[in-house]
């Protein structure tokens, strides 16, 4: 695993950057949403030599918080560490901008995610009841699970 860490770059995206709409909408397979919050956000990348592999958005919600909005990784790099270095990467950028709190939403079908954000810190704060029902017109399983709500989970500094 550490090979991949050393060609692994973090970086901001840039507007000579192509934007990766394919891994964003592996996390939310809602265009129009990602775009909206693209325009609103800064969007991170993951790069391994020319290759983007993974991403991440941040946007400013309320004073002193951000929302870690989208997270994905390529689908044939999962299991290897590159997601909880995007979430670690996200924290660290969250506290350099001086936020006292990030906040990150995930479907309630999604344990893999929901542990994940528990062990970079995250702590559970609620759940956004009927959330994709809301959001989404097309019906989305995980895990043989309905994804209906979103649970709402955030870290202090």
């Amino acid at each position: 695993m550490n090979h991949v860490y050393e060609k692994l770059v973090i970086r901001q995206m840039t507007e000579s950057d192509t934007v990766p709409f394919d891994l964003l909408t592996l996390a939310d397979p809602n265009l129009e949403l990602v775009k909206s919050y693209l325009k609103r956000g800064d969007a991170y990348l993951a790069r391994m030599e020319e290759e983007t592999v993974g991403v991440y958005v941040l946007i400013d919600t309320r004073p002193d918080t951000m929302e870690l909005v989208n997270i994905a990784v390529d689908e044939k790099l999962h299991g290897m560490g590159i997601g909880k270095k995007l979430v670690l990467h996200a924290i660290e950028t969250a506290k350099s901008a001086g936020v006292k709190t990030l906040e990150v939403g995930t479907g309630n079908s999604s344990p893999s995610q929901l542990g994940r954000y528990q062990k970079c810190g995250f702590r559970l704060t609620g759940i956004d009841k009927n959330f994709v029902l809301r959001h989404y017109d097309e019906e989305i399983y995980e895990n043989g699970i309905p994804c209906v709500d979103m649970v709402r989970l955030g870290i202090d500094f």
